[in-house]
């Protein structure tokens, strides 16, 4: 494989792990937990604890079940 070849190869490569990898943290909802701190910092918000986090988001998900078929 050629220089050229090889970098365009790992560039693909590079890209569909990146792809992967925002997929997962968007089924897992861990990219919520990001938004928040996000959202902490450029508020100047403490952010809460990650458990705390966690014990909110399955509390609201008990109190407004939301059914879905996928």
């Amino acid at each position: 494989m050629s220089g050229g070849n090889a970098t365009a190869v790992r560039s693909a490569l590079t890209r569909a792990l990146r792809g992967v990898h925002w997929y997962l943290k968007e089924l897992t909802g861990e990219a919520r937990w990001d938004d928040y701190l996000r959202h902490c910092a450029e508020h100047g918000h403490e952010p809460m604890s990650r458990r705390e986090f966690e014990r909110r988001r399955a509390d609201e998900a008990e109190r407004n079940p939301v059914s879905r078929c996928c």
